[in-house]
């Protein structure tokens, strides 16, 4: 009785120039969140994912979302969510409010408080985005760029109602 296991096939590696290419991305994207945490920190005291849950709540209607529907779109666990909520509550910017169809659903509300300090943070925000990112691609990369990472993300994106996400944990 033979119990060798058969052998693995060989992986496709990435070729040098998928290599530089796949390099350069990580690089990219690793120096360019911190850029942005660096900027938000100094200029609004906040880091970067604070910032973005701000935006989040700020384009939702009545300024409010499910918190399982904030940590999907920001792409966190709701553990992680809800230390960042937490922080945001004692700062005055954001408050908690019981899901009335829902016992165990919360909301997250930005609050007027909020909504100043988000007013205040954006204009060095995006100007920190265009000059690190917009500035240094003509119109033809921007849009190709956007293009691939759509792809790439719906790629990505599980279609399947009972996905394996940290977001959905």
């Amino acid at each position: 009785m033979n119990t060798a296991s058969p052998p693995a096939e060989e992986p496709l590696w990435l070729t040098d120039e998928e290599q530089r290419t796949w390099r350069a991305y990580m690089h990219a994207a690793t120096l360019l969140e911190d850029h942005l945490d660096r900027q938000l920190q100094r200029d609004a005291g906040m880091p970067h994912v604070y910032y973005g849950l701000l935006v989040q709540l700020a384009e939702a209607p009545r300024r409010r979302l499910r918190m399982t529907e904030l940590a999907r779109n920001a792409k966190i666990t709701r553990s992680r969510l809800s230390h960042a909520i937490a922080r945001l509550e004692k700062n005055g910017w954001v408050r908690r409010e019981d899901c009335p169809s829902d016992k165990r659903g919360q909301f997250a509300v930005l609050t007027d408080t909020g909504v100043e300090v988000l007013g205040k943070a954006a204009p060095g925000h995006v100007s920190a985005v265009r000059q690190a990112f917009f500035d240094r691609l003509t119109p033809e990369q921007q849009k190709a760029l956007g293009e691939a990472m759509l792809i790439i993300a719906e790629g990505l994106q599980p279609k399947d109602a009972g996905a394996d996400l940290p977001w959905l944990r």
